[in-house]
Formats: C-alpha cells, sequence, structure tokens
C-alpha cells in the first residue's frame, strides 16, 4: 500500500466566494469539535475515476479544518484487480460467479495490504469492495471503520453481496449514495445516506478562459463551429458507449455538421477498460466526426473541462451508475445532460428543468435535438443545473456531510 502526497493545497476560505461565507463558518464550527482527531482513506487507485478525484481535493481539505487526515492506496496484481471488478459488476447486476481461486486472490491481496500499513486512525474510511476486507485482518481494531459504497446496488447479485456483506457487517457504518442502494437486512453497521461531490476549484471545474477552450479543441482535433455532444465516462461494459454512438448517428441525420466526443481516463484499476476501448472504436468505424479522448493522447482535467464547456449537450447512457460525477460536472458548467432514469443520475436530473430523463436511444435522441434546436432554453436548462450542483453536491457540502458523520459516532 502506497500513501499519497502532493496533494493540492486546498483551505476551505477559498470557497467562500462560490458557497458563502455562513456556509463555511457552519463547517469550521463542526470542525472544531474534531480538531485533532485522524482520519485514513483507503481506495485502490490514486488516478482516473470519481473516488481518486474526490480524494485528491477532500483529503487537504480535511486537513486544513483541522482533521489529521491522510490517503493510502492499496497495491494488488492484474489478478486481484481482475477479481475485483468482476466483485464490481456482480454488485451492479451481472451473473456471475466467485471461484475459490477468486476468494482466494481477493483475500490475500486484503491481507498482505493490511500488513503493509498503518491504519491506526480515530477514522478508517475505506471506499468500495477492493479494500473491504482488510478489517477482517485487523481484529483488534478500537477505532471507527466507515465502508463508502460508490456504486448502484439497486439490483445486486445475491451471492456475491452476500460474500462482501461478511466483510461489511463488521464495519461501524456504511455511506450509501441513495436509500434505495442500502441492501434490506444489512446488519452491523450504521447506514449514512450521502451523495459525492466535485470541487468546483479543481482543474476539472474551475472557470477557463474561451481561449483556453479554442487552444485545446483545435490540439484534438475538434470543430468549434460545429455543434457538440459529448459523454464522460470511462470505457466499461455500464457506460452504454454503443447506445451514445447510436444516439449520435440519429441525431446525425438532423444535423449532419453534429460532432462527438468519448472522453474517458484509462484507470489502472480497471483491467477491462481496453476491451471496452476497443468494442467502442470498432462501433464508432472510421467517422471523422467521432473523437475518442483519452488521459493517453493528452486528456487530462483541464482538457476535460475544455470539452465539457465546449459542448451544447452531455449525454450519460449508463446502464447502471452509482452516481455519476460526471453528470455533476455538466451540469455545475452551465450544460443540459440527457441521461438514462437509473442509478444516482435522478438524483441529479431534475427531468425538464436541467436536462432530460430518458429510458431509450430513441428517446435521448429526440431530446439531445431539442435541446440543439432550442438555444434558450437549453441556457435556462443549463442555469438550473448548475444552482442545483451548488446547492447539493459541492466538495463544502461533502466535508460537511462526513464532520457531522464523525461527530455522530463519536457521539459529541
Amino acid at each position: 500500500m502506497s500513501h499519497v502526497e502532493c496533494l493540492r493545497k486546498i483551505q476551505l476560505d477559498d470557497y467562500v466566494g462560490i458557497v458563502g461565507v455562513e456556509e463555511v463558518n457552519s463547517v469550521r464550527a463542526l470542525a472544531e469539535k474534531l480538531k485533532g482527531k485522524s482520519v485514513t482513506h483507503v481506495n485502490s487507485t490514486s488516478f482516473g475515476g470519481g473516488v481518486a478525484e474526490m480524494l485528491q481535493n477532500l483529503v487537504p481539505l480535511m486537513k486544513d479544518v483541522g482533521l489529521d487526515a491522510r490517503w493510502e492506496v492499496i497495491k494488488g496484481s492484474l489478478d486481484f484487480f481482475n477479481v475485483t471488478k468482476k466483485i464490481h459488476n456482480a454488485l451492479q447486476g451481472m451473473s456471475l460467479d466467485l471461484s475459490e481461486e477468486d476468494v482466494r486472490t481477493y483475500l490475500e491481496y486484503n491481507r498482505l495490504n493490511s500488513e503493509t500499513t498503518i491504519l491506526r486512525s480515530d477514522f478508517v474510511v475505506v471506499h468500495d469492495n477492493q479494500p473491504a476486507a482488510m478489517i477482517q485482518f485487523l481484529p483488534a481494531k478500537n477505532d471507527q471503520w466507515i465502508w463508502r459504497c460508490h456504486i448502484d446496488l439497486s439490483t445486486p447479485n445475491t451471492a456475491v453481496w452476500n460474500f462482501l456483506e461478511h466483510y461489511i457487517s463488521r464495519y461501524d457504518a456504511a455511506i450509501f449514495t441513495s436509500e434505495k442502494y442500502v441492501i434490506p437486512g444489512i446488519e452491523g453497521p450504521k447506514v449514512f445516506i450521502r451523495p459525492p461531490s466535485i470541487d468546483p476549484l479543481s482543474d476539472k471545474n474551475k472557470e477557463i478562459s474561451a481561449s483556453a477552450i479554442s487552444d485545446v479543441l483545435t490540439k484534438h482535433g475538434v470543430n468549434p463551429e460545429k455543434p457538440i455532444i459529448a459523454q464522460v465516462g470511462r470505457f466499461d461494459p455500464w457506460k452504454d458507449l454503443l447506445g451514445v454512438i447510436d444516439v449520435y448517428r440519429l441525431v446525425k441525420k438532423e444535423i449532419p455538421q453534429v460532432q462527438l466526443l468519448l472522453i474517458a481516463g484509462m484507470a489502472n484499476d480497471d483491467p477491462e477498460g481496453w476491451t471496452y476501448f476497443e468494442k467502442t472504436a470498432r462501433h464508432a468505424g472510421d467517422d471523422d466526426d467521432i473523437h475518442l479522448l483519452t488521459d493517453l493522447k493528452g486528456v487530462r482535467d483541464l482538457e476535460v473541462n475544455a470539452f465539457q464547456r465546449a459542448s451544447q449537450v452531455m449525454l450519460q447512457m449508463s446502464t447502471r451508475e452509482g452516481f455519476g460525477l460526471s453528470v455533476t460536472e455538466a451540469l455545475w458548467k452551465g450544460i443540459p445532460v440527457v441521461g438514462r432514469n437509473v442509478g444516482g443520475i435522478p438524483l441529479q436530473i431534475i427531468n425538464g428543468t436541467n436536462g432530460f430523463l430518458v429510458n431509450s436511444v430513441t428517446e435521448a435522441a429526440e431530446k439531445t435535438l431539442y435541446l440543439l434546436n432550442h438555444k434558450e432554453e437549453a441556457r435556462q436548462m443549463g442555469n438550473n443545473g448548475k444552482e442545483h450542483v451548488k446547492n447539493n453536491f459541492l466538495i463544502v457540502n461533502d466535508l460537511k456531510g462526513y464532520l457531522t458523520m464523525f461527530a455522530e459516532l463519536l457521539q459529541l
């Protein structure tokens, strides 16, 4: 396991201009009760994917308000990450079985990671399934362990959930993004419902100039004069990237100059990524107006920011989605989103107000065309989206939720 350093220097006061001085003061008052308490976040990758992005910003912010906060990333082989991706897919509803070898590999790496780091903190926050079983190997703990589930647990594979629940039941608390993800009958941890968040001051979300946006588009061969629709998200079985391309093709029949951007980071804990990248590339064929943009082509946070701001419509056609931070990011930038009515997407898209919830490729194409053809309504929806994110899904709100939970667990 490795300790993550070189985090951004973030101060709570930086957010006064966004959330107001009253909100900042209320967070500081909460933090005062917890000053000096320690918290260690544990996950499976330091880059790529929403969890890593959140921790890059949340951990330094926790430090700024007086917590002794750390971030640890577990290590594992390709075999281990193949097993954890299998668990991830099964928890989101795939019909998969864990073999005895899978279970052995999973537990062995959890044991090794539990031995190679210091996890003695007042709070240990374990993110998702990859490190979830480490608690099994630390039986003498006298601290508070919290499991944070970031995925869509609305229709889990029961056998795989039962396997994981054996470890989750040992936790003091569990955080779910939505009430509908709480498995009936879960015993042991105290349950909290908290959505994740974005940092409005990070490279991915901060304001950037029109010339900076134009430079990014030009560099990556995207025409700023033509309409742009886009989806941000990993190349994986749940993002329905082939469906996104089908939406684009229906839109293109009406608006031939439209361009599609498919934007993703290739995370090192996701061995399936390349398989789905290749499937997507094959479905795209030789269409020059479809752009597959990854970090391997120099697409980092600032570039994602530019692509989102340049888009007229953002899509999120996922068939399962724990929350969908890419929806949050787009709404924060004032871009309306057309998203499937699944998982955490309806927590963010208020249908007809800041975007549209859809159930099919055809419906998505219709709503995308509507937004492209009704610019004033699209602009108003974008404004509504920004306000919704400001009130619910910014990092200051997330920090406040963690502090409230910590205080409750310590009965302060």
